[in-house]
């Protein structure tokens, strides 16, 4: 299965303190804390059959989006989050400890 992950829509579901993509009838998510004005990314699972797809990285796009119009600073507490803004400079900003 093929997904253009750019095409899915992220879903903010602040009741459960996390982002959301559904695809396939699949969920994959991006969940957080908040401590003060820093999003703390705890958790990013993406079901095995949607890996490899640039789903996780969609859904941190998203949650690194939302932090910097909401002038958060974001604190990378799980190994993917940590990766992803390594790589992806322009979020580096945004990093507090």
């Amino acid at each position: 299965m093929s997904i253009d992950a750019e095409k899915l829509n992220v879903v903010h579901n602040r009741q459960h303190a996390r982002f959301e993509i559904e695809a396939e009838g699949l969920l994959a998510i991006l969940e957080y804390k908040m401590r003060g004005n820093k999003m703390v990314f705890t958790h990013t699972g993406v079901p095995r059959a949607l890996e490899a797809q640039g789903i996780g990285s969609r859904l941190a796009k998203a949650g690194l989006e939302y932090a910097r119009e909401n002038s958060l600073q974001v604190v990378p507490a799980c190994e993917f989050m940590e990766v992803y803004i390594r790589r992806h400079k322009e979020y580096q900003d945004l990093v507090g400890t």
